[in-house]
């Protein structure tokens, strides 16, 4: 079965860095984009990042462009969110989700989330 496990968050301050991972197994990780969600309580789930399989394209929702970077290592089956210049509003459970495409649609596999706390 496709599992993935997200880690990394913590505790930060504003304008503080955090890198998130997210571990992946019984997948052929490198056919797969990754990707991270976050949601607050109260709001809705908004998609962060995404990195394709192969030719690791990337693209990042307008909230986070500039300040967050997605990459993966594909030797390791992990794919990462270096998050930083963190605000407030950062505050968020922050999930990963594996991705794969062919005939019949799209095959998503979640993780579990990882906590991210900004405060001062």
């Amino acid at each position: 079965d496709v599992q993935l496990q997200a880690s990394g968050g913590g505790l930060v301050q504003p304008g503080g860095s955090l890198r998130l991972s997210c571990a992946a197994s019984g997948l052929t990780f490198d056919d797969y984009a990754i990707g991270w969600f976050r949601q607050a309580p109260g709001k809705e789930r908004e998609r962060i990042s995404c990195i394709s399989s192969y030719d690791r394209s990337v693209s990042y929702g307008d909230s986070v462009k500039g300040r967050f970077t997605i990459s993966r290592d594909n030797t390791k089956n992990t794919a990462y969110l270096q998050m930083d210049s963190l605000k407030l509003e950062d505050t968020a459970v922050y999930y990963c989700f594996a991705r794969y495409s062919d005939y019949t649609g799209d095959h998503t596999a979640w993780g579990q989330g990882t906590l991210v706390t900004v405060s001062s």
